[in-house]
């Protein structure tokens, strides 16, 4: 399995464009989570971000609040997510992301905690309520310990604080395509190339985009504007989440399907 930094060489080095999907962990159970990891995994994903349950997910719009909720009430907590990471790496490719936000890691120890998802196997971390002005606190021991903390860049970040963003994110930069959580909807901002391109100006890391998209023409369209990575979140989860547990692995396998063929 590669780092997310080695991966994006990679693909670069091919002229691809990364499909990250995003799933709830412990929706709609813990086994149907792990089997959806290796789904995705052999469907196209080129790196998988797994949402650990949260009860004040900030940045989340209704559909991934909604599975963060029935996840939390089936009992699920970060050890029960870290044990399905741990089982499944082996059979696996992509690396996992792990999606969290700040309150739990301080809870736990910011030491504690990146021991304790670099020994289940976590590659990357994305912690969307993680001031910039407390990044290093996070990020320096986590890449002596060999996790890439990736930073989030907002549509109003100005171009000072694009540039301290860019300079401290690692494996890649996740920019926010609209103002708001995340969420299906029907156009990807217009703002998306106007950024891309302050963002080009300011450095050569790879550029991940997300929030909103939820369709294979979409994801053209992102990759065309120039992204390196195509993140989507809510329409994977509203899938999984539909129908039986097989008839929500089998849509989100062939969803994943279709949105590689659509940046390929």
């Amino acid at each position: 399995m590669f780092k997310i930094s080695d991966s994006f060489q990679f693909l670069r080095q091919n002229g691809q464009c990364a499909l990250i999907p995003f799933i709830t962990a412990g929706d709609p159970d813990l086994a149907t989570t792990a089997k959806a990891i290796k789904i995705l995994d052999k469907s196209g994903a080129d790196m998988i971000e797994l949402g650990v349950p949260y009860s004040d997910p900030l940045a989340d719009g209704p559909t991934i609040q909604a599975a963060a909720t029935r996840a939390l009430q089936k009992g699920v907590k970060l050890d029960d997510v870290l044990a399905i990471v741990k089982d499944v790496i082996p059979e696996i490719r992509a690396p996992i992301i792990l999606f969290t936000y700040y309150n739990p890691i301080l809870n736990r120890g910011i030491e504690t905690f990146l021991k304790q998802i670099a020994a289940a196997g976590v590659q990357g971390l994305v912690v969307p309520d993680l001031p910039l002005e407390e990044a290093e606190s996070l990020i320096k021991p986590a890449a002596e310990i060999g996790i890439e903390v990736i930073l989030l860049v907002a549509p109003t970040s100005p171009k000072d604080r694009i540039t301290a963003i860019a300079k401290q994110s690692q494996g890649f930069i996740y920019l926010v395509s609209v103002t708001g959580v995340t969420g299906i909807r029907q156009e990807v901002a217009s703002r998306v190339p106007e950024l891309l391109q302050q963002m080009r100006a300011v450095t050569d890391k790879p550029i991940g985009v997300g929030f909103g998209i939820s369709a294979p023409q979409q994801a053209k369209q992102v990759k065309e504007w120039g992204a390196d990575a195509v993140i989507v979140g809510s329409a994977f989860v509203k899938r999984l989440a539909e129908g039986t547990p097989d008839e929500g692995l089998a849509a989100i396998g062939e969803f994943c399907q279709s949105l590689k063929v659509a940046i390929s």
